[in-house]
């Protein structure tokens, strides 16, 4: 079926839908990995997005049940130079196409993504609209103006508070948007995990007598998460925090840094970014729209991590209270630093 693909500057790309069959609405960001489609698609920082992915074929591989990073797909829409209608995998369950129509999700293949990432990396992220019908200028900017603008955290994270056993350390995950991944982590090295909704008070994080506490990625502006900042601030020093990706920012928000949204973000793999303690570069994945800024750190808020690229912070630290965070899906190493902490090391 014909459709076309809307930007908010007014340019247009003509494809072809496939999926589940309806109009979306969003932001239309690029995510340049040559893997994981399946990852990205049920990855909670995407929520609300309309995902372009750079790697011209998709769904090579197919699709299964056990690499999603969450329950469902929490994309608006994905876009795609060309889907594979023919997948080879032992482990396919499915194809690109089934797997959004039973998710309820648009799907756009057949435009040239290298040029829509081309106009996001140089006019920024902007709002579009795939349609399969003629819409005037009004019908356009009435779709602009009415788009929802919400945060998204407030739909992913956990409506009430759950407990994954362990007999390691206890720690403290406040989920805004966590991915599987993150939680398999923490559970090879045997932790107790106790998980909050966004909206934990302090005093439940204080009486759970916490280990460590571990602010999750999500989506969203970390600037609509000033309540658990300064939630955050009351708990500085007295347990080690953590922060991954919205997580470091709500967590450098609280250590007295100040957010700015990046142009285009960062998403997907192979990003590399400096360890500067360390010397070493690491090849990280990466998920987020906004970035600590350089100028605006307290004298004993230190950086960690630089990106190559763009030289946007990709780490922070307080050694003395105990509290860093990163930008990127951790490894073992960044993990290893944070239960070193807890050990008291």
């Amino acid at each position: 079926m014909k459709a076309q693909l809307i930007l908010e500057n007014g340019k247009i790309f003509n494809g072809r839908a496939f999926g589940h069959i309806r109009e979306a609405v969003g932001e239309v960001v690029f995510n340049t990995s040559m893997a994981g489609y399946q990852e990205i698609i049920t990855d909670p920082s995407n929520y609300g997005k309309i995902i372009t992915m750079t790697y011209p074929l998709v769904g090579n591989y197919g699709l299964n049940l056990d690499d999603s990073q969450s329950k469902g797909a929490k994309i608006k829409a994905l876009i795609v130079r060309e889907k594979a209608d023919n997948p080879s995998n032992w482990r396919n369950e499915m194809t690109l196409d089934d797997y959004l129509k039973q998710h309820r999700i648009l799907g756009l293949e057949g435009i040239d993504t290298r040029a829509l990432t081309k106009i996001i990396r140089n006019e920024g992220s902007m709002k579009a609209i795939i349609t399969m019908r003629e819409l005037s200028k009004g019908q356009i900017d009435l779709h602009f103006e009415t788009s929802n603008d919400e945060s998204g955290f407030e739909y992913v994270s956990t409506k009430e508070k759950y407990v994954i056993e362990g007999s390691g350390k206890h720690i403290g995950l406040i989920d805004l948007g966590i991915t599987n991944n993150i939680i398999d982590s923490l559970k090879k090295r045997n932790a107790k995990l106790t998980v909050y909704p966004h909206s934990v008070s302090t005093e439940e994080l204080i009486e759970d007598n916490l280990d460590g506490i571990l602010v999750s990625n999500g989506p969203g502006n970390p600037e609509k998460l000033t309540e658990l900042a300064s939630n955050l601030k009351l708990l500085t020093g007295k347990t080690p925090l953590f922060g991954i990706g919205l997580g470091n920012e709500v967590l450098a928000l609280s250590l007295g840094a100040k957010i700015s949204k990046m142009k285009y973000g960062h998403r997907g793999s192979n990003l590399p970014v400096k360890d500067i303690a360390n010397n070493k570069i690491l090849i990280t994945w990466q998920n987020h729209s906004c970035q600590v800024l350089v100028d605006s750190l307290p004298e004993d808020l230190e950086i960690t991590h630089k990106n190559i690229n763009d030289d946007s912070v990709e780490g922070i630290e307080n050694k003395k209270l105990k509290a860093f965070g990163v930008e990127f899906y951790p490894d073992d190493r960044i993990f290893d630093k944070f239960f070193n902490y807890m050990e008291g090391k």
